[in-house]
Order: structure tokens, then sequence, then C-alpha cells
């Protein structure tokens, strides 16, 4: 069995996607998932299953599309995957709230970086697939754009910590 993380994208933030953690988690089960935990109600579940990503993700849209009557954006990790990105957070030494990572199902674009729009002081770097940015005056401020990362979703560093904890503890 592996452990996964399932990141949905624009759950329950600013009046959008409704969806109880507690009907997210029945959905996880429904799909033959197991040890199913959610965190906070944003969107995140951690469960196993025995099988591919590919397959996990698959069966979760699904599920999601018939609860919502439309598809519902997602992005699934191990929990390996979770713990490393993690890891690879290249502002480590800056504060996990003002620091996200945006998951990606594919790895960013190698022009990623050169078309954003709005930059200020926040700082970027490209991850495996995700993009790391630091947002030293908060997110809520900042008028950065980037296209390569519209169909994403991101979660600060301590959310990534805490979901890549809790998938290991699986």
């Amino acid at each position: 069995m592996t452990a996964y993380v399932a990141l949905l994208r624009a759950i329950n933030v600013g009046g959008t996607g409704k969806l109880p953690m507690s009907e997210l988690k029945r959905l996880c089960e429904a799909c033959g998932f197991g040890k199913v935990r959610t965190y906070i109600a944003s969107g995140n579940v951690v469960f196993e299953s025995g099988e591919t990503e590919g397959a996990v993700k698959t069966a979760l849209e699904k599920a999601l599309a018939a609860y919502a009557g439309r598809p519902m954006g997602l992005v699934v990790r191990s929990g390996a995957e979770m713990a490393q990105v993690a890891k690879d957070s290249p502002f480590a030494g800056k504060s996990a709230t003002y620091t996200v990572a945006i998951f990606l199902d594919a790895p960013p674009p190698a022009d990623a970086l050169e078309a954003m729009a709005g930059v200020a002081n926040e700082e970027v770097r490209l991850g495996t697939r995700e993009i790391y940015v630091w947002y030293p005056d908060g997110q809520g401020r900042s008028k950065l754009r980037i296209p390569a990362a519209k169909a994403g979703t991101a979660r600060n560093m301590n959310t990534v910590a805490k979901l890549a904890e809790m998938a290991g503890d699986l």
C-alpha cells in the first residue's frame, strides 16, 4: 500500500467549492482508499491505496464530479513525494506561512519564470512538479501572476509539512 495525499483545488475558499471534509472522507472511502484522514477544511486528504497515482487520481476525480455535478481540480502526490517537496523548498530559511508550493500535474514549463507578471519582491523557484513562491508581504497583497500555475493548487509549507507527516504515519 502506498500513502497518498490529494489536494483539491478551490475548495471551501472564499465561498467557492463547498465540500465538507466528512463528505470528502466518505468519497475517498467509497473509492476503496484506506486509513482516510482529512486536514483542515481546504481540501487536503491523506489515505492509502494499492493503486497507482494515476488510478487514484482518476477514481477521485470521478467521485468528486459525481458529487459536485462538475469536474473538480485535484493533484495527487505520494507521501514520499510530499516529504520531498517539503525537504526541497528553496526557501527553508524563510517563514513557512509566507512560502507556498504550487502543485502541478506535470513539471513546470522551462519558461514559467519568464512568463510571470506583477512581480514585486516575491521570489519564485521551479521544483519537480511544483512552483515554490515566497511572499514576503503575504499572498493576499501580492499581484503576482504565474500562468504556468493556473491549473495548480497552492499550500503553504506548514500545510505541506503536516500532510507529509500524516502520510508518513500511515
